[in-house]
């Protein structure tokens, strides 16, 4: 058995996933530039940030986290959370986003998650996502279309996150027609299991989205003294992106409500349409079921009981009286 280490894959070390992270140096008007971790501290232009990315289950990683920020501050980056949020102290921000991993399916997202850590001057990312992919640094070096800003970095993570997220959205609103068209055309009887579980999926996505909105718009509002007005438009459009998916969301929820209704209203109907039936049977029965058993009866006197016809006369009755009960009902509208 080989005990030999082996070496992580190229691209993991390029993108920062093991050892201290990936370093960028963004000059605030376009460019990037990338720096080896192990080298010396690169010298970060006035109107720019430096950007640290990380595996946040690095060992290496949490090392160097707790020499710059603290163990409290190190931890928080660190730790998994539930649920996306925004925390301001002082003149610093963390941010926590959840992202859809590339190729997920509505069932299943994969949630990612990527916390930020917001300075003056520099931007530190925790997550175990290829964050230079994600974001796609190489596209941003080449042509020096590089964010301007802390803030300009986040409100593209969140239209990326948007990104990734508009094609499940899409997903869901094709299952909803598909499960309309087959209980409008066809009745299927596994529409409701089916819209069940689109309805949990939905669900499932604005426990996301909501939450990744009100991040974005509680750091567009917060007072760091470091953000500019292009940031805060930024964020807005950012928040925008992603409310427009929330409200598309919500209208697939509210269409599921109707087809979900639809369902039971079909239900209902065809339940009612049973009931009249049945209703109807026996009020055309009950009468005949009378007179036969009165003429079945074992006791002296009985009408037509000697007679060679007397069964056909009967018969030929009681079919004469159930198509006069039927004809009356109908005459009722009852049927």
């Amino acid at each position: 058995m080989d005990d030999t280490p082996r070496r992580p894959p190229t691209q993991t070390v390029e993108n920062g996933m093991v050892g201290v992270g990936a370093v960028l140096v963004f000059d605030g008007r376009g460019g990037a530039v990338r720096h080896e971790p192990s080298a010396a501290e690169p010298s970060v232009p006035a109107r720019g940030f430096k950007l640290v990315s990380g595996n946040s289950k690095s060992p290496e990683f949490k090392v160097w986290l707790k020499e710059e920020l603290g163990a409290f501050n190190a931890e928080l980056l660190t730790v998994p959370s539930t649920r996306s949020r925004c925390t301001v102290v002082e003149d610093r921000a963390m941010v926590v986003m959840r992202v859809a991993r590339p190729g997920a399916e509505p069932d299943d997202m994969g949630r990612q998650l990527l916390t930020i850590w917001i300075e003056k001057g520099r931007v530190i990312i925790a997550s175990e996502l290829n964050i230079l992919d994600f974001v796609g640094v190489t596209n941003w070096i080449s042509a020096h279309h590089a964010p301007i800003s802390p803030a300009d970095l986040v409100a593209r993570m969140g239209l990326r996150a948007a990104d990734r997220l508009e094609p499940l959205v899409e997903m869901l609103g094709n299952r909803l027609d598909s499960i309309e068209e087959g209980l409008i055309l066809q009745n299927n009887p596994k529409a409701n299991a089916r819209l069940a579980d689109l309805r949990r999926n939905l669900i499932n996505f604005r426990r996301i989205v909501w939450p990744q909105r009100d991040l974005l718009n509680t750091l567009e509002i917060e007072d760091l003294s470091f953000f500019t007005a292009r940031d805060r438009l930024r964020l807005r459009e950012a928040s925008a992106r992603t409310a427009r998916i929330g409200d598309e969301l919500q209208s697939l929820s509210e269409r599921a409500v109707l087809v979900h209704e639809q369902i039971i209203d079909a239900r209902a109907e065809q339940m009612n349409r049973t009931m009249l039936i049945l209703a109807a049977v026996t009020v055309v029965f009950m009468p005949l079921t009378l007179i036969t058993g009165m003429l079945g009866m074992n006791v002296e006197g009985i009408p037509l009981a000697g007679e060679t016809h007397a069964f056909w006369t009967v018969s030929l009755g009681l079919v004469v009286l159930a198509v006069g009960i039927i004809w009356w009902m109908r005459g009722r509208r009852w049927l």
